[in-house]
């Protein structure tokens, strides 16, 4: 038999297109063994003939990859891999006509998994009907119903192979309400002669593909047809799809079958939806303890059915315990990217404590954290570890007897024993850097045999083990009631690792431990932001075809249908901060084409290394930086290095040395630690003024914001050489590497993009490369739109009415202020976005934030063409006056330009209680109603 498939793309010279595979003749999914198909130029057509013995039956996935030989490209098709059943017996010649699927194509977002395992998930027929709501506590005392996650259906065999004669017409199509299904009207009597109730009903056991095998009544007349919904129940056909009919050419030869995979349904306008963000350590429950835990993640999305809203964004959930102190609750710092953090397990959910007296203590703890109106992260981990270590004691025997704990060991250990091993290594020798523990377990050896159960010492790691079990347990079964409910979950995916954590134990080499990563200065902070975590060694996880990522990335598929990817801008480049810095204006953005310098040399007329990459410091600029204190400061840190200059002593000639050497003052005398971290701040400032930071081999990088710096200020008074400068520094920032780091994102993002069916968002905020939006677009990846900070820098505040289809607007997020926190910051500017945004014009501007001034705002983003409007709970709130909490300015959920910022907004109001405020929510509900987002 054969079967000839054909794809209508109009190439380019140096454009070819193959077929790849299940099959050896399609090079069994190694594209270096895929055919290449032919190329019909007067059509537009590629083809390619597979023969099979006419004996033979089964099934063949494949997909159509476009090789470029222009950019070296490999441009796989979009969506899931292509299925056709076949059977030589039935039909001895198959003729398969597709399309091309394009990554960038809106309504191929639509085939992620946020809409086919959750907004669309096609359900039994007898599981349609309204899923009931989880039950609300009625007391904290109650007992948690112990949940197991809800299984995954088992795939579908796929279509029936097509015999001679017949046509299958195949449309993929994942938006289609789960009450409804597909059918095709058309001219032919076999497909109901245009008759609403005769079309025929397309199968979706393989949805989001429905298909459906009709033998034409009339092949020798040319048929038209449309796709329409079908109503279930009534039997009958909807809303048509809207353009032009579809054709059936008349067959040439009526004993050859067809496959006509059609291009995807025509809706008459683009799907919309809403969520709400909410980190789960801020949610607020009566059987929380202090902090939210993953069972409150069920009151959200109940409350998100009864407001319309769609999907539910959360921070980081990962593991951050490494100092056992509220530093800890930094949610983008986690020891592992893969352990769940213990802070959100529920501890009645693992089982009721045996011991009355312990039960009894809970209780009271409970009431105690539960009244407070943050996050007190100390006594809540104290409490959590104390508990959990007692279920462990209690519950270890069945527990280690039980086939679901062996079965969850075996599938994740990759990344739990090691986990374990490290956590209980840090309890140990009290310190999460390995790199101060004895010899033998600075790496990662033996850790099967280390963390076995005949080990001496087996509870020191078996606690971990069954705490991750039972978060995950506890995780899997929230994340199923949401999508059983049609609310997605949307997860966050930081985009370093901590410096002292499993990964960076096990997989030193993945990373530059000598280097660190940030962001270059922007409205968050004027010095830049170091994280200090590690950045990654891109080159060598290339060599193994970036699995730490695939590994990462379905991991996080586990539990999220959504993803927002934290500062996507490090896929194409990443500011690196070198080891000796404390704030990050010393960085460069790495990977970099560094000046060299005679380049330097050629376009300034001189280089003088001390002028350009040394400290510029003159006695007038401690005056202004230190006031009174100059004298004394130069006494202490400085030195006079001849004819004006003064250079700082060598024991504290880096941030990082000026760190350390102020910490110790601060610890002799705390009495005056506001003072010592003024004179800090000073003397960061004096380490900051260089104009060119080295980049080795006598390369190096303009400084950002280098015109901020006295030393370019004083360039000899010299107006024109400060214009060379000004050339230099917006050619290297905006110009010269644009193609360079476009290649480096279409490089490293789509193994990232495609090793999961994820809908991707991109956190594409601060200083965005040119080449960004439109490598997001090209793999599919949604951007993100702030009203505050607009990606457009000529204007002040951006409209939710520019934003594109493919990106999420949204009122705030975690690292700014909330909207009435904003809005009472500058006067000046809320009159500004008061007259230009809102349109009250030579209006006075309310002093605060009124829930009619930000229920304006919400509805603007509500009616944005972006596919998304997500906005955070307490934007939301700020919208009705007895439900937002008095002080907008505690609403705040981290301060970027705080390093050490403590992490503990906290909801003030229960999550029970929210879900019964029927006067909010159904307001909220007919606004999203109106706005066309339900």
């Amino acid at each position: 038999m054969t079967i000839r498939f054909s794809i209508p793309y109009r190439t380019v010279y140096g454009q070819r297109m193959a077929l790849c595979g299940s099959v050896p003749a399609l090079g069994n999914w190694q594209l270096a063994a895929a055919p290449e198909m032919s190329y019909d130029e007067a059509v537009g057509c590629w083809s390619y003939e597979l023969t099979l013995p006419d004996d033979q039956a089964g099934e063949l996935t494949y997909k159509y990859i476009l090789l470029d030989a222009n950019s070296g490209g490999q441009h796989w098709e979009f969506g899931p891999n292509r299925r056709l059943a076949f059977d030589g017996r039935q039909a001895s010649r198959v003729l398969v006509s597709d399309y091309w699927r394009a990554p960038g194509q809106p309504e191929n977002e639509l085939l992620t998994a946020a809409f086919t395992e959750a907004l669309f998930k096609r359900r039994p027929k007898a599981a349609v009907s309204q899923v009931p709501e989880a039950p609300a506590a009625k007391s904290r005392k109650a007992k948690a119903k112990k949940e197991e996650p809800v299984p995954v259906a088992a795939a579908s065999a796929g279509p029936d192979a097509p015999r001679s004669r017949e046509i299958t017409f195949s449309l993929v199509a994942p938006r289609v309400p789960p009450h409804l299904s597909l059918c095709i009207l058309g001219s032919d009597p076999a497909l109901g002669a245009w008759s609403n109730r005769k079309g025929v009903v397309l199968s979706d056991k393989d949805y989001p593909t429905w298909t459906a095998t009709v033998a034409l009544e009339n092949p020798d007349v040319t048929c038209v047809y449309k796709y329409a919904f079908w109503d279930n129940e009534k039997h009958h056909a909807l809303d048509m799809e809207g353009g032009e009919n579809r054709t059936v050419p008349v067959a040439e030869d009526e004993s050859v079958a067809r496959v006509l995979n059609d291009e995807g349904y025509r809706y008459l306008d683009a799907w919309r939806g809403t969520g709400v963000a909410l980190p789960v350590f801020a949610m607020r429950s009566e059987s929380g303890l202090g902090v939210g835990e993953f069972n409150d993640l069920r009151l959200l999305a109940d409350w998100a059915v009864k407001t319309g809203l769609k999907l539910v964004q959360i921070l980081p959930i990962n593991d951050t315990t490494a100092t056992h102190t509220w530093v800890d609750s930094y949610p983008y710092a986690a020891i592992s990217v893969f352990a769940l953090h213990p802070q959100f397990i529920n501890l009645e959910s693992i089982a009721p404590l045996k011991d009355k007296k312990a039960a009894k203590e809970l209780d009271a703890l409970r009431e105690e954290l539960n009244a407070k109106d943050f996050v007190d992260y100390e006594p809540v981990m104290n409490a959590k570890w104390r508990f959990l270590k007692l279920l462990y004691k209690q519950e270890k025997a069945a527990f280690l007897a039980d086939p679901e704990f062996h079965k969850f060991r075996a599938e994740q250990a990759d990344w739990l024993l090691p986990y374990a091993a490290f956590s209980a290594l840090r309890d140990r020798f009290g310190t999460a850097d390995f790199n101060t523990w004895p010899e033998e377990f600075r790496s990662p050896q033996n850790l099967a045999g280390l963390t076995a159960e005949t080990a001496a010492d087996f509870d020191d790691f078996g606690l971990f083990f069954f705490v991750q079990y039972h978060l995950d347990k506890q995780l899997l079964a929230a994340v199923n009631y949401a999508r059983s409910r049609g609310v997605v979950l949307k997860g966050d995916l930081p985009i370093g690792i901590y410096r002292h954590s499993v990964d960076a134990w096990t997989q030193p080499e993945l990373y530059h431990m000598d280097r660190q990563a940030g962001a270059p200065p922007d409205d968050f902070s004027t010095t830049g932001q170091n994280w200090r975590f590690p950045t990654y060694n891109w080159e060598r996880m290339a060599l193994d075809g970036y699995a730490w990522w695939k590994q990462r990335m379905g991991h996080l598929s586990r539990y999220f249908d959504a993803l927002r990817i934290d500062h996507i801008l490090g896929f194409f480049r990443i500011w690196e901060i070198p080891g000796h810095s404390v704030e990050g204006l010393l960085g460069h953005f790495a990977p970099a084409l560094p000046l060299h310098r005679h380049e330097i040399e050629n376009r300034l007329g001189w280089f003088d290394y001390s002028r350009l990459c040394e400290p510029y410091i003159r006695w007038h600029m401690l005056e202004h930086v230190f006031a009174g204190e100059a004298q004394h400061v130069f006494d202490e840190y400085l030195y006079d290095a001849s004819y004006g200059r003064i250079h700082l002593k060598p024991e504290v000639n880096t941030q990082r040395k000026i760190e350390a050497y102020i910490d110790q003052k601060i610890a002799a005398q705390p009495e005056h630690e506001e003072y010592f971290v003024w004179l800090r701040t000073g003397l960061y400032k004096l380490v900051n003024e260089v104009l060119f930071v080295p980049a080795g081999n006598d390369f190096y990088h303009p400084r950002i914001t280098l015109d901020k710096t006295y030393s370019y200020r004083e360039l000899d008074n010299d107006e024109t050489r400060r214009r060379l400068y000004d050339d230099i520094y917006i050619d290297f920032f905006f110009r010269r590497h644009e193609d360079f780091w476009r290649r480096q994102g279409l490089v490293k993002l789509p193994p990232v993009r495609y090793a999961t069916n994820m809908l991707i968002c991109g956190e594409d905020l601060g200083m965005v490369p040119a080449s960004v939006p439109g490598v997001m677009r090209e793999l599919g990846m949604l951007g993100l739109n702030i009203q505050r900070m607009p990606s457009n820098p000529k204007v002040e505040f951006g409209h939710p009415d520019d934003a594109p289809y493919l990106s999420v607007v949204t009122t705030s997020s975690h690292d700014m202020s909330t909207l009435r926190g904003w809005w009472e910051t500058d006067r000046v500017t809320t009159q500004r976005f008061f007259e230009t945004m809102l349109g009250h014009w030579r209006e006075v501007a309310p002093y605060y934030c009124e829930p009619w001034v930000a229920r304006e705002i919400i509805i603007q983003h509500l009616h944005s063409p972006a596919m998304w409007a997500i906005f955070p709970l307490q934007d939301l709130l700020a919208m009705d006056s007895h439900l937002r909490r008095v002080n907008p300015h505690e609403e705040q959920i981290n301060d970027p330009s705080n390093p050490t910022h403590f992490w503990r907004y906290r909801l003030h109001l229960p999550l029970e209680e929210l879900v019964d405020a029927v006067g909010f929510n159904e307001p909220l509900r007919a606004l999203v109603q109106v706005s066309g987002r339900a």
